[in-house]
């Protein structure tokens, strides 16, 4: 397996990575943005559709 930043032979102690320096410049580009996972958009009710509806009591 080679390293995914320099293309390296991996070393074992820092796998997928080859030296602690190319798994470091992995995690900045996760902290800075770089790098993201794409979300699903999901079907979510909106704000308005979880309050709950007021209640109106009558009196006799």
């Amino acid at each position: 397996m080679s390293c995914p930043i320099c293309e390296k032979i991996s070393d074992p102690k820092y796998r997928p990575f080859c030296s602690k320096r190319c798994a470091d410049v992995d995690l900045g580009k996760w902290l800075t943005g770089q790098y993201s996972v794409p979300a699903a958009d999901e079907d979510r009710p909106e704000e308005a559709d979880l309050q709950t509806p007021d209640t109106h009591e009558t009196r006799h």
